[in-house]
């Protein structure tokens, strides 16, 4: 493996360095402003729109989909530095460049499963940054760490779909402007194989049937950046037979189609996020003085700085030999690794912002300064696309497997 970033790399990094300094970090305080002026939480402030037509007119546009008629046709190597430097902002700069969860799964879902029609009236607008979207999978009734435990019902009758079902912390579902549910749920719940039970359809949010309930919180945050986390009732909501991502039972294919790309930007978000945390720890350090001298002069707060660089380099480095892998010798041939990078990285990053929070003392856990929001984002995704043990289960069976 080449630690050099080819000159295509190089050049965006530097053009989205620049756009980070330039656009999205002074933009923050003026998007919390604009937001606390809206009628409602959830609507998307103006500055956001100014943010994605910068990006657009930069080419910063797209980046996370190797698909070049459709992205960048970026590698997942190549990727991975630029989705880091998103971290540092996450509440702006991903949906700043149309590179935001979960609207990055969803365009890659259609991109490589959808047919042209479902890509004319759904991928373009996504494509575009014209409208959002959801992914409903996670049902509040069963293990949906699981996906064949899952108990919404997708029924053929005649030409069209009937789903019904209760999902919940669906992604997105809270802005107006998701306007297409992806939903995943059995089309054939009593099918032998378990993992051929499942389908994905198309759901448009004003699909008589369905109701976006309300806005689920994380940690006490509604995460209005995100589009929040929703709870939505599916009951009897009836799709056109064609609104079916490719075909009958191959709904768990297609998640973990979704999942192996998605699980790189999440981890390499995370590693942005906890470098914007070791910044403010030494901003903080140099700044504050206890006990007669400044804190950068503690020896328990120099610990805490050496070893969080120390994790940041090694999550990086195994988070590059994923997505390197990924790209030569495909998901399957880097299942170890990017098992490894989801159980790693969140739980190392939470505890560099965990330390960056303590240095802050109460200001750490309040709304002036950004780490409580990042502790919450990262915390969340030992949980999101796997929790921990499963990821942990799996890895530990397939290194037992080398001895039985």
């Amino acid at each position: 493996m080449d630690f050099a970033f080819d000159a295509r790399t190089e050049e965006l990094r530097g053009k989205l360095l620049a756009f980070m300094d330039e656009h999205v970090h002074p933009a923050e305080a003026v998007a919390a402003e604009q937001r606390a002026a809206l009628g409602s939480p959830w609507e998307t402030p103006a500055v956001v729109e100014e943010l994605k037509a910068e990006a657009r007119r930069q080419g910063l546009w797209n980046l996370f989909l190797p698909d070049a008629e459709h992205g960048a046709g970026l590698t997942n190597l190549q990727y991975a530095p630029l989705a880091e430097i998103t971290g540092r902002s996450p509440q702006l700069a991903p949906t700043a460049l149309n590179c935001a969860a979960p609207d990055t799964g969803n365009m890659e879902v259609l991109a490589q499963f959808g047919d042209d029609a479902q890509k004319k009236q759904w991928l373009e607008p996504l494509l575009a940054g014209e409208i959002r979207s959801a992914f409903a999978m996670t049902e509040p009734e069963v293990a949906s760490s699981d996906a064949t435990n899952i108990t919404t019902r997708i029924e053929r009758d005649g030409d069209d779909y009937v789903i019904t079902g209760r999902k919940f912390y669906i992604s997105g579902a809270m802005n107006p402007n998701c306007k297409i549910f992806i939903v995943m749920g059995k089309t054939d719940p009593d099918g032998a194989d378990i993992r051929r039970q499942q389908s994905m359809v198309l759901v448009p949010r004003d699909t008589p049937g369905v109701e976006v309930r309300r806005a689920m919180t994380v940690f006490g945050y509604e995460d209005h950046w995100h589009g929040g986390h929703a709870e939505v009732i599916f009951d009897g909501a009836r799709v056109p037979a064609g609104n079916l991502i490719g075909e009958e039972g191959g709904g768990f294919g297609i998640a973990q189609a979704r999942l192996g790309p998605g699980r790189i930007h999440h981890c390499m978000r995370l590693i942005g996020m906890a470098e914007r945390a070791i910044d403010l720890m030494c901003q903080r350090a140099v700044a504050r003085t206890a006990f007669g001298k400044p804190l950068a002069q503690q020896g328990v707060v120099q610990e805490w700085i050496a070893d969080a660089r120390v994790a940041v380099e090694q999550l990086r480095l195994l988070v590059l030999k994923t997505a390197w892998l990924m790209d030569t010798v495909g998901n399957r041939g880097a299942h170890t690794e990017i098992q490894s990078i989801k159980i790693a990285t969140p739980r190392t990053v939470v505890d560099i912002i965990d330390k960056a929070v303590q240095l802050y003392g109460a200001g750490g856990v309040s709304q002036d300064y950004p780490l409580a929001e990042l502790w919450a984002g990262a915390r969340t995704l030992r949980l999101a696309d796997g929790p921990d043990e499963v990821h942990q289960r799996s890895l530990a069976r397939r290194e037992l497997k080398r001895f039985v």
